[in-house]
């Protein structure tokens, strides 16, 4: 309890009321709340614009908007804006292809940047791709049908056209040249991450071995014949030896990585099979890897495979469809993918349908279907 009156305590009041006299004319500051956060300080435009990586300005209206890549303005559902320099892509027009439209921020291949692709020294190819060393050529590359042809050469012309074969790839003679193609193909498989495998893969968690047989196709599938196999089983032994078909994998900005032939090949000869993770089709139904291969369709849906070579694979990767929907795209095919039953498994192979010139880009049909697959948008 306060005391009674005193004169220290009488002095006190008096300074009090004189203080609260002198500031009555003042608002009274009504005390913040212990938990309020600290005023914010807001920041001047300028300064956020100069710490922004970038920034784009809307416009006002977008009817005019058209595909920096076709030139054409339709098909608006599926025009993507830049969010950085603001243009329009089709999906199907862009290069990796977007299949599903994309949830938050997009940026065209331009402002994203694409990653350098390094080189590869002779030392790390060489591992990348597990070459056999201690191996010589030799002989010349001939099939083995070649000799059986050489003791038919009086038979009937009609008989030999008919009975055509797949001939094995052509290495180019110099090493250092094998070298430098199997660098371009290392590159673009590490820009993207994958491994280099040659065979198709069976993994756990997707399609068994035992999924893959052939006498389930549709309709039957047909078989290739011994000495095509004598033929595949060389050109694989080439392959492990670094002896690889003369092909290099080059960057395009409007097709991405594409292959170009780096020597002659000629009609029929075999170039490459198609290799990746083997998955069931109803399981890829929503996947946005552009590059996967129809490898068994069966009678019953859903035993049906596709190879996905989003992983692993090899040079058929990044060899390119055709735009089957346009006579200058049908002159570009040079290859066709053909589907073959090799001891009861279904395989995928890339073959040359006619004589293919060094510096002359690859492109094959997907199995022929033009119908069923939506090729119109490829370049």
């Amino acid at each position: 309890m306060v005391p009674a009156s005193t004169t220290s305590s009488s002095g006190a009041a008096a300074a009090r009321r004189f203080i609260g006299s002198r500031r009555r004319t003042e608002a009274t500051p009504l005390p913040s709340p212990p938990d309020s956060p600290p005023p914010k300080k807001l920041k001047l435009m300028s300064e956020i614009l100069a710490k922004a990586k970038y920034a784009v300005v809307e416009r006002a209206d977008y009817n005019d908007l058209s595909c920096e890549q076709c030139g054409l303005g339709d098909l608006p559902d599926e025009l993507l804006l830049c969010d950085k320099c603001d243009k329009g892509f089709h999906m199907k027009c862009v290069r990796p292809i977007v299949v599903r439209v994309p949830i938050g921020s997009w940026l065209c291949p331009k402002c994203s940047g694409q990653r350098r692709v390094r080189r590869l020294s002779q030392k790390k190819i060489i591992d990348f791709f597990r070459i056999q060393k201690g191996h010589r050529r030799k002989d010349k590359c001939s099939s083995p049908q070649d000799t059986r042809k050489r003791r038919r050469r009086s038979g009937p012309l009609v008989y030999q056209k008919k009975r055509r074969r797949l001939l094995p790839f052509i290495p180019s003679e110099d090493p250092g040249e094998r070298l430098k193609q199997m660098g371009t193909l290392a590159s673009a498989l590490t820009a993207l991450q994958m491994e280099f495998s040659d065979d198709l893969t069976y993994s756990p968690s997707m399609a068994s071995r035992s999924a893959n047989q052939a006498k389930l196709e549709e309709g039957g599938m047909q078989v290739l014949s011994k000495e095509d196999v004598d033929t595949l089983e060389q050109c694989r032994a080439m392959c492990r030896r670094g002896e690889c078909p003369p092909l290099i994998v080059v960057f395009d900005s409007c097709e991405g990585f594409t292959v170009e032939a780096d020597g002659q090949i000629k009609d029929m000869t075999f170039i490459t099979e198609y290799t990746g993770d083997v998955d069931y089709i109803r399981n890829r139904e929503h996947d946005d890897c552009d590059s996967m291969m129809t490898l068994l369709l069966a009678k019953d849906p859903s035993k049906s495979l596709v190879i996905c070579p989003d992983k692993r694979g090899n040079i058929a990767r990044f060899i390119n469809g055709i735009n089957n929907y346009t006579p200058d795209g049908k002159k570009k095919q040079n290859c066709k993918c053909v589907r073959y039953s090799v001891n009861g498994e279904c395989r995928v192979f890339l073959v040359a349908t006619r004589d293919i010139s060094k510096g002359e880009r690859l492109y094959y049909d997907y199995n022929g279907y033009e119908h069923e697959y939506p090729t119109q948008h490829f370049v």
